[in-house]
């Protein structure tokens, strides 16, 4: 936020945090945009490279045990039609980043100020609790993840050391406490638009260990000659019938947790220049991004499957599912940790933001809260210090981090997390608002499709949550805190 700076932002310093500001009349000028914020620079490719980093999540990993408890004709049906689902609904949601008229509207900054702007009420409330709840979930998930992704290394250097013989157990709590470190110092950059750049190292890292992914699953199928798996998914024989159905329903949950990433939408439109309008970017990154995502969760997907079939593990490479070559894994998953790294932070940011903007509303006389310190970096511009950043961003990383050693097994409550809040953001908010905005006539054509559209959403969003309960209710059978060793 650049408010504090120039005296004439000053006038609307206060408004800027309640809603969105009034457009000036003359359009911006050269460094501004026309809210009189500084111009943004954002891209199809920045905001595409936003997307990808926040979807490929180390959820492309788990897709072959998602496939596997599907099968051969449910597993990419499901993949494709909830891809078709998050590409659509995200284009009702960009359409939504102005309020009124598309190229000169009221810009909305975050998903709250769209939900405010059109639908009004205790829906902004709602709507503030599941977006930040779920991006909270996710960075504990998140630190779980590159906890396991370091161990894996670690693991299989040891495995290859002892030649197989040492069961190389560990302690998990090390890495966490690591990679909250490393989250602290990123977590000071201070705005959504100068994370551009970690963005594109996250969306290059995450394109590399599912490349690795993909070619150790076409490897063993080429090694083995055949092609594992059914067409029903995994026989009833191995698990009993109630478990096969609530692997599906978890399933289920997997697939749309790994395409949801509507949280971040209007966040991330919020950094794109304008001409073009900033929807119509936003649609093409959406495509973009949608389907090379779409893609890639394919192949990864089925390949392992194909390699695995029943056997597929729950994270294809951390499951030692693959031994050898175990340099080849060690990149993967060194890979996942720097993704994860920068995930962290694309989810992180808009809760950073909100949190901040609330206390600058509350005590906007308080330096602690308002004053930036100016700190000079030789050949950079000098780094905004604030206080109030610093001690609330690090005390929200040593939260998370604490909650990741203290309930390791939060896989499954991410699964819940996912769907408890895919269908609300992905799919609810976005049809209610685009019907509101477009004036869409009670039960005529188009606003009945997007009822039953939303209706068939819940009602998959609520049996994976039944799925994601059930399993925590095992792990919990079997659960020591802070002691959980791999």
């Amino acid at each position: 936020m650049e408010e504090n700076g120039a005296g004439k932002n000053h006038l609307h310093n206060n408004q800027v945090f309640d809603l969105s500001i009034d457009v000036l009349p003359q359009g911006g000028s050269k460094c501004l945009d026309d809210d009189g914020r500084l111009k943004r620079t954002g891209t199809v490719w920045t905001a595409s490279a936003h997307i990808i980093t926040a979807v490929i999540g180390s959820g492309v990993l788990s897709l072959a045990w998602a496939t596997a408890q599907l099968g051969w004709i449910a597993g990419p049906t499901v993949m494709f039609l909830f891809s078709f689902v998050t590409y659509y609904t995200s284009t009702l949601l960009a359409a939504c980043y102005r309020s009124g008229d598309p190229v000169n509207g009221k810009r909305n900054y975050t998903y709250m100020d769209a939900v405010r702007s059109n639908l009004g009420g205790v829906k902004v409330k709602i709507c503030g609790w599941v977006q930040y709840l779920n991006l909270f979930g996710v960075a504990i998930g998140y630190t779980i993840a590159s906890a396991i992704s370091m161990m894996a290394i670690k693991r299989s250097n040891c495995f290859h050391a002892s030649g197989g013989k040492n069961p190389c157990h560990m302690n998990s709590n090390p890495y966490m406490i690591a990679f909250g470190i490393v989250e602290i110092i990123f977590s000071q950059i201070p705005d959504f638009d100068q994370l551009w750049w970690l963005s594109i190292v996250a969306a290059v890292m995450s394109f590399t260990y599912s490349t690795i992914g993909l070619g150790l699953g076409i490897a063993k199928v080429a090694e083995t000659g055949k092609i594992r798996g059914s067409l029903t998914g995994i026989s009833v024989g191995t698990v009993t019938q109630t478990d096969k159905i609530w692997r599906s329903f978890q399933a289920l949950g997997d697939i749309a947790f790994a395409y949801s990433y509507s949280l971040i939408l209007i966040e991330i439109q919020d950094t794109l220049k304008a001409p073009p309008s900033e929807s119509k970017t936003m649609k093409k990154a959406t495509l973009l991004s949608v389907g090379v995502t779409t893609l890639f969760y394919m192949l990864c997907g089925c390949m392992g499957y194909a390699a695995f079939g029943d056997l597929s593990p729950g994270n294809l490479l951390t499951g030692f599912g693959f031994y050898n070559p175990f340099w080849l894994l060690d990149i993967a998953n060194a890979a996942i940790v720097i993704h994860l790294v920068g995930a962290y932070q694309v989810y992180c940011q808009p809760l950073f933001a909100f949190v901040e903007k609330q206390a600058k509303e509350k005590f906007p006389d308080s330096e602690f809260v308002t004053k930036d310190i100016k700190i000079p970096i030789p050949g950079f511009r000098p780094y905004n210090l604030n206080l109030f950043r610093l001690v609330w961003r690090t005390l929200f990383v040593i939260m998370t981090t604490l909650i990741s050693m203290l309930l390791p097994f939060f896989n499954d409550i991410v699964g819940l997390l996912g769907a408890v809040g895919f269908w609300p953001l992905t799919v609810y908010f976005p049809v209610e608002m685009y019907i509101s905005q477009k004036k869409i006539p009670k039960w005529s054509t188009k606003w009945l499709c997007l009822q039953i559209l939303s209706i068939a959403c819940l009602i998959i969003t609520l049996a994976a949550a039944a799925g994601s309960i059930a399993g925590i209710m095992l792990d919990l059978k079997s659960y020591k805190p802070f002691s959980t060793s791999y």
